[in-house]
C-alpha cells in the first residue's frame, strides 16, 4: 500500500467518533484541537468525553451507532472493539465517499495517522505505511529529543517577519533569499538559549530597523 501524505483542513467540518472509550476520547479531543465540529456515539463514554459535552465543546450521543449517523459527515472514527460493528462502520463510509479510520485496523481504514511531533505550529509527521506502528512511536521518541519548544518559537517569529515583509511592495519571491538567511544564520541556538538582544541585532543586519523579537511575537499572522 503506498499512501499519500496530506494534512487535511477540519476547521468547522462535521467529524463523527464512534466510541468513547479512551481511544474515543484521544480521537475526540485530537479533533477539536484542528477545529472540528465532533459528533461523539456510544453507550458508555469516559468522564472527559461527558465534561466536554457539558461545555458545549463537542456533541455526544449516548446511544449505539446507526448508519444514518453518518449523514452530512466529513470523516469518521471508528473507535470500538466490535468488529462486526468496525466493519460497518467502514462499509457505511465507502458507500458514502467519507474518510474512514478504524483504531488499529488497516485493513478498514482509507486513511491512517502517522505518528506526530508537535511544536506550536510546527507538525512533523512519521509514517511507516502501517508496516510498523511500533517503529513510527521509536522515530517519534527520537525526533522529539531533537526539536524543542524554540522551534514553536522560531515558526512564530517567522510569521510575523513574512507578515511585515508582505506589506512592502516588493515581490513575495524576493523573500525567499531573506528567510533562507535568517534560518541559516543560527538563530535558533539563539533561540533556544533566550538571547533576546543578540536576536534583534541578528534582525537588524538581515532585515534592517523595525524588526524586534518581542513586537515579531505578538503579531497577528492570521
Amino acid at each position: 500500500m503506498k499512501y499519500f501524505p496530506v494534512f487535511l483542513d477540519i476547521n468547522a467540518r462535521n467529524c463523527l467518533v464512534i466510541g468513547g472509550g479512551s481511544v474515543g476520547t484521544r480521537k475526540a479531543l485530537a479533533l477539536v484541537e484542528s477545529g472540528a465540529n465532533v459528533t461523539v456515539i456510544s453507550p458508555a463514554v469516559t468522564d472527559t468525553l461527558k465534561s466536554l459535552a457539558r461545555r458545549g465543546t463537542i456533541n455526544l450521543k449516548t446511544r449505539t451507532y446507526c448508519s444514518a449517523d453518518m449523514e452530512g459527515m466529513f470523516l469518521v472514527f471508528g473507535a470500538t472493539n466490535q468488529e462486526t460493528l468496525n466493519r460497518q462502520i467502514y462499509q457505511d463510509a465507502e458507500r458514502l465517499n467519507m474518510l474512514c479510520n478504524i483504531a488499529d485496523r488497516p485493513a478498514v481504514c482509507n486513511f491512517i495517522l502517522p505518528a506526530t511531533v508537535k511544536r506550536g505550529d510546527l507538525v512533523i509527521a512519521i509514517s511507516t505505511s502501517g508496516k510498523s506502528p511500533a517503529f513510527a512511536k521509536e522515530l517519534r521518541k527520537h525526533l522529539e529529543t531533537q526539536f524543542g519548544d524554540e522551534y514553536a518559537t522560531l515558526l512564530t517569529l517567522m510569521g510575523g517577519i513574512r507578515s511585515l515583509l508582505l506589506k512592502e511592495k516588493h515581490a513575495p519571491e524576493e523573500h525567499k533569499p531573506i528567510f533562507n538567511r535568517i534560518i541559516q544564520s543560527g538563530i535558533i541556538d539563539l533561540i533556544k538559549a533566550d538571547k533576546k538582544e543578540e536576536i534583534d541585532t541578528l534582525l537588524r543586519i538581515i532585515l534592517g530597523d523595525g524588526y524586534k523579537f518581542d513586537d515579531l511575537m505578538g503579531l497577528d499572522h492570521g
